[in-house]
Formats: C-alpha cells, sequence, structure tokens
C-alpha cells in the first residue's frame, strides 16, 4: 500500500519470512526468558511450588507442576519433557496435556499481543481468559476421571541468593540463539510450504470440506482453515497468516484461542509422543480437538 510492504500480510519469503522472527516475536522472547532466569537462579521457583501446591491438587497435580507450566510459556517442548520431574504417569499425563491445551507458547504470545492487541488489551484478556478457564476445567475433569495416585509434595526451600548476571546472560544467549537457529528455517520452509499447496488449491479444498465447522461452530471464514492446518507446523506462523483474512475482533479472539488448543505443533506431538506412549496421546489430542471446538463454540456465542 503506497509503496510500501506489509510485513504480516505480504506473506513472502523475503518479507514476513525474515520480519516474522526477529521483529516481531523476539522481543517477547527476550523478556520471558530473561524473567525465567532471575526467577530460577534467585531461588523462587521452588517457593512458587509450595505457595500453588494446594491449587494444583485439584487439577490432580501437585506443586512442583508448576514449573514445567512456567517452562511452557516459552516453548511446550521443554515443559512435557519436564513433567518427567511428577512422579505418577498420572500426574503426567494431566500436566503434559493442559501444557499443550492451555499454556501458549512465548512465540505464539507474541503474535497473539502482537495482532489481537492492535484491537485493545481486552481482546487479549479474552484470549488469555479462556485459555485459563479452560485449563482449570479440564484439569478438574482429568482429575476425577483419569486413574492413579496423587503423591504429596516434599521439596528442600534452598535460600534466596544474589543471581550472576553473567550466568543469567549466558543462558539468555543460548535460549534466544537457540530460538533463532530454530525457530528462522521452520518459518521460511512453511511459508514456501503455504504458497506452494495455496497455489495448487489444497486449502481450498480442505475449506469446503470444513466450512461447517468453521462457519458454523466458530463463526469463521473458511480461509481460516490455512492457518490451522498450518498451526501444526509452527503457531506463530499460523497466527500470521490470520492478518491478511481481515478479521473481525471477535472472529481473530476466536481463532487465537482455537489455535492455542487445538493441535499441538510437530515437535511438542513428538515429545509427547514419546513421553505418554500411543495410547496417552491419542486420547491427549482428542481432549485438545474436543476442547478446541466446545470453547471456540462458547466464544462464537458469548462474544
Amino acid at each position: 500500500m503506497g509503496g510500501g510492504i506489509d510485513y504480516f500480510q505480504s506473506f513472502g519469503l523475503l518479507s514476513t519470512g525474515l520480519y516474522m522472527p526477529p521483529a516481531a516475536v523476539l522481543p517477547y522472547i527476550v523478556s520471558f526468558y530473561l524473567a525465567l532466569g532471575i526467577l530460577e537462579d534467585v531461588g523462587y521457583l521452588p517457593r512458587l511450588a509450595v505457595l500453588m501446591d494446594t491449587i494444583m491438587h485439584r487439577l490432580g497435580l501437585h506443586g512442583y507442576a508448576i514449573i514445567p507450566t512456567i517452562l511452557g510459556l516459552g516453548c511446550n517442548v521443554p515443559a512435557v519433557m519436564a513433567t518427567r520431574i511428577l512422579e505418577s504417569r498420572k500426574q503426567r499425563f494431566i500436566a503434559a496435556t493442559l501444557i499443550s491445551i492451555g499454556v501458549p507458547c512465548a512465540a505464539l504470545q507474541a503474535m497473539i499481543i502482537g495482532l489481537v492487541g492492535q484491537r485493545g488489551v481486552a481482546y487479549v484478556a479474552m484470549v488469555y481468559g479462556s485459555l485459563f478457564i479452560s485449563w482449570v476445567i479440564i484439569g478438574l475433569i482429568l482429575n476425577r476421571t483419569v486413574k492413579g495416585f496423587n503423591p504429596e509434595l516434599l521439596v528442600e526451600i534452598p535460600p534466596y541468593r544474589l543471581p550472576s548476571w553473567r550466568v543469567i546472560g549466558e543462558k539468555l544467549w543460548l535460549r534466544v540463539s537457540g530460538f533463532i537457529k530454530e525457530a528462522l528455517p521452520i518459518v521460511l520452509g512453511t511459508i514456501l510450504v503455504v504458497n506452494i499447496l495455496y497455489t495448487l488449491g489444497v486449502f481450498n479444498a480442505i475449506a469446503d470440506i470444513t466450512a461447517p465447522v468453521l462457519t458454523g461452530l466458530w463463526g469463521l471464514p473458511k480461509e481460516t482453515i490455512t492457518a490451522l492446518v498450518v498451526g501444526f507446523l509452527r503457531k506463530d506462523v499460523a497466527m500470521g497468516m490470520l492478518a491478511p483474512l481481515a478479521l473481525t475482533a471477535k472472529q481473530l479472539v476466536i481463532s487465537s484461542t482455537v489455535l492455542a488448543m487445538f493441535f499441538p505443533c510437530v515437535a511438542t506431538f513428538v515429545i509427547l509422543a514419546r513421553e505418554l506412549g500411543a495410547r496417552d496421546v491419542l486420547k491427549a489430542v482428542g481432549i485438545m480437538i474436543a476442547a478446541a471446538l466446545i470453547m471456540g463454540s462458547l466464544q462464537n456465542l458469548v462474544l
């Protein structure tokens, strides 16, 4: 427009592909990992586990499950792996499922804040509120339906200590550089694949099949199916694909919530399958799909 390039809407390799990771996502990634590094080195996380123990027990977990949950705000992959610190199979299943459904990674959060936040803070709050409500309700249900035991929390509380800023800086650099090395090739590859499939008409065929769900239950245009499909590869890229669709604020809230809950990215799915096994991962995926269908439909009715 006016000779300029809209880096979100152009969806080209040399525009959106190179712009999105460093400019749209990286500031939020740096902020999150800096805060996490400080909390780790100060010694606050074990105290947070004790503080959250009573609440987490209602969800079939104990206080230490808050640590994988916080990790999930950075990336769901290490968060699911961190559920190994939980003692029982029941707790690991519940924690991994809740993380995959209700805890958006930092890259996805950056895109939600950047895209939905343009319409107002209230709409961002609706997305996070919906995810939190889903997290709580699904946890309460799973605690009653999943068989297994809930061990008590036993943890040693370390003293508070001043963090080493050099160590925090090194951890921050490792995490941020790892994100860039991982994200940039995936973003570029995803955009290339999407453009090829779009040219071949694959997404139009899928959109026609899924139109009753998208338009009937969620009130979304059928073109959003492209973003939902791409979300399996990379959810922040999928969020970026919503920008050219000129969605209303309500549609942005619904599509962002559904995208966060619907299905884990391929990396998280692989780790889920490895940690939970084929049978439990199929149960988790079924729960994710059902939760996304219900929450998206409720948002369409209420908003």
